[in-house]
């Protein structure tokens, strides 16, 4: 029978991390598995202990939102240790990708019974950060900013956060000048983001790259070019549907590797915890991460 170690954000999601868990917890141990659960207090405890976990041969378990997913999956990312996702965090946008089960029982069915499968990771690097590895995606403009007042955001919680992050940034920004370059070929864009997918979601549900797969080696990088804002609050709400990719004001490529850089300091972001600024370098890591979905 499956060993876990659940790794706990415990402020996930209003604090519900730990409660998520434990109904699962007692439908894990009633189907006979071992499971034991680590509180972290910080992204970087979480990695430690996914690793020293991983090194015992365990399951491990990220119970929260998209930061430890993303911070437990990168840190696991060519270890060969098998990850599975208990969903309890404001976004949830890789386990959305996954279409993960809310219903605790489902879920459990999930990690207890599916074979693991190999999904891609994201390598970023830059100045401040040497190498990170995330799940969901890296994006540099307007949605960085809107992530970061997400974050700070202290009475709405889940999309109305990042909603309302959203319309904060899009009325001070300022259209950049980008050089993207994706497997050496070089674009320029003026515009408000460009977003480097491995999942179609980010932002809580937002459907930003509607053709991205976590399982084919590449990235769909999603480019929004300069507009009046009117039409770029109709492009966030086409952002629920995946509808914004068919605007002309929008330009999807894919690749394996991308760099992007701007006229300016521009921030950046990736699975809503990296925050620094541009440039940055991006690239695919095929089939880096087994994981049970």
């Amino acid at each position: 029978m499956r060993q876990f170690t659940a790794v706990v954000n415990p402020t996930a999601g209003g604090s519900t991390g730990a409660a998520t868990l434990l109904h699962l917890a007692r439908l894990l141990r009633e189907a006979g598995a071992e499971l034991e659960t680590e509180y972290s207090h910080s992204l970087a405890h979480a990695q430690d202990i996914a690793r020293r976990a991983g090194e015992r041969g365990r399951i491990v378990l990220a119970v929260g939102g998209d930061g430890i997913a993303g911070g437990i999956g990168g840190a696991l990312s060519g270890t060969g240790t098998v990850l599975g996702l208990v969903p309890a965090g404001r976004g949830n946008d890789f386990a959305r990708a996954l279409k993960l089960p809310a219903d605790p029982a489902a879920l459990a069915g999930i990690l207890l019974h599916a074979e693991p499968r190999p999904v891609d990771t994201i390598e970023v690097e830059s100045a401040v950060h040497p190498r990170t590895v995330v799940l969901g995606s890296v994006y540099a403009g307007v949605d960085a900013v809107a992530n970061r007042h997400a974050n700070n955001a202290r009475l709405l919680r889940g999309s109305a956060s990042y909603y309302a992050g959203g319309l904060r940034a899009v009325t001070t920004w300022r259209a950049a000048d980008y050089r993207v370059t994706v497997d050496g070929e070089v674009h320029t864009h003026r515009g408000y983001t460009v977003v480097a997918a491995n999942s179609p979601y980010y932002g809580s549900g937002r459907l930003i790259a509607p053709d991205a797969r976590v399982d084919d080696g590449l990235l769909d990088v999603v480019m929004i070019r300069e507009a009046p804002r009117s039409l770029f609050f109709a492009l966030m709400n086409e952002l629920k549907t995946g509808g914004h990719a068919h605007r002309p004001e929008v330009r999807v490529l894919r690749g394996k590797e991308l760099r992007i850089e701007a006229n300016r300091p521009v921030p950046y972001g990736a699975d809503g915890e990296v925050d620094a600024t541009l440039p940055v370098t991006v690239r695919v890591r095929p089939g880096d991460l087994p994981m049970l979905y």
